[in-house]
């Protein structure tokens, strides 16, 4: 029964606010997860605490100082504002969780344990499985759990990279702006993950080419008019390539003058997508010689994202 059944949606978080303490708070939390600094802790601390959080929170907090709104970080408004639509359509209790920081995952399933639900969906806002995302949210929502006296039965939505409605709705967002623009080069940027992370099995890049594969499909786009890319390399080891810097740099040089950019790993606009695209990608293309740029927003609360994120919580109930 719908009675029974909680969604907990996940986001992997954000500053309480712009300055040097919440964003350092937020960096220490982010940075001190095991599954996204794969070293050993007596490496990685005295670069975390020597090096990272003494100067990178200065430059971070003027960076999400640009993208912050009156109504707060555009990662936290933009999914609450999906958890909002979703309670609208579907007849179950719905908790929105942030990986890091606040409202913290540990809280949101405390909302949902005070229902006594007997079944809990986790609908990771995460497209592209990767160990480092997914993963990640798998570990803190068991963490958690292991405290429950009664658990409830858990469902995970691992990934959605190749769901049909998903792809409908990146199409529809590309769509809807060549109407309005024009079709131009198309540039798929997903966030990064080291090399070695993939090297040993963590199937990411795979999961975010089928997408593109199946984007570009059909749109009916032949190979010469888009390309992909990774973004928001963090530290000198090789992350996943080719950089979005790097392509943003060379298009030019190829006689590809105008661009649009599209961010499918993110279900909402956020820094990665608002600041280092937008923003510093814009800058960066133009300089190296590019006319046109014109950042893709995220699905947000698109009518058809609402729908995509419906559909696969209702594919994934409906045995229960």
């Amino acid at each position: 029964m719908a009675n029974d059944i909680g969604i907990l949606l996940t986001n992997i978080g954000t500053p309480d606010a712009p300055n040097v303490k919440a964003v350092k708070n937020y960096l220490k939390e982010f940075l001190s997860d095991p599954r996204v600094v794969e070293l050993p802790r007596w490496i990685w601390w005295p670069i975390l605490y020597g090096i990272i959080l003494p100067i990178r929170p200065r430059n971070s907090a003027k960076l999400y100082q640009k993208i912050w709104t009156q109504e707060g970080s555009p990662l936290l408004y933009r999914s609450q504002q999906l958890m909002q639509h979703l309670e609208a359509e579907l007849p179950f209790d719905i908790a929105l969780g942030m990986h890091y920081g606040n409202p913290s995952i540990k809280h949101a399933l405390s909302l949902l344990q005070r229902k006594n639900l007997q079944k809990i969906l986790v609908l990771p806002l995460y497209p592209h499985y990767s160990a480092t995302s997914t993963g990640s949210t798998f570990d803190i929502v068991t963490k958690e759990l292991h405290h429950w006296r009664k658990l409830p039965e858990i469902r995970f939505i691992i990934d959605y990279a190749e769901s049909p409605s998903y792809i409908h709705s990146l199409c529809q967002s590309i769509h809807a702006v060549w109407q309005q623009r024009g079709p131009e080069h198309l540039l798929f940027s997903f966030h990064g993950i080291p090399k070695r992370y993939a090297d040993a099995g963590d199937p990411y890049p795979e999961r975010c080419r089928k997408t593109v594969e199946l984007v570009t499909q059909q749109l009916r786009l032949s190979s010469n008019h888009w390309s992909m890319s990774f973004q928001s390399r963090l530290g000198r080891a090789e992350w996943l390539t080719p950089y979005t810097a790097d392509v943003l740099s060379t298009l030019p040089k190829r006689n590809i003058k105008k661009i649009q950019v599209i961010c499918p790993g993110f279900a909402v606009d956020c820094l990665e997508t608002l600041e280092e695209i937008a923003i510093q990608g814009k800058k960066q293309f133009i300089h190296a010689g590019g006319e046109d740029f014109y950042y893709i927003p995220a699905l947000n609360d698109q009518p058809n994202h609402i729908t995509t994120l419906k559909n696969l919580i209702l594919s994934h109930v409906q045995k229960w």
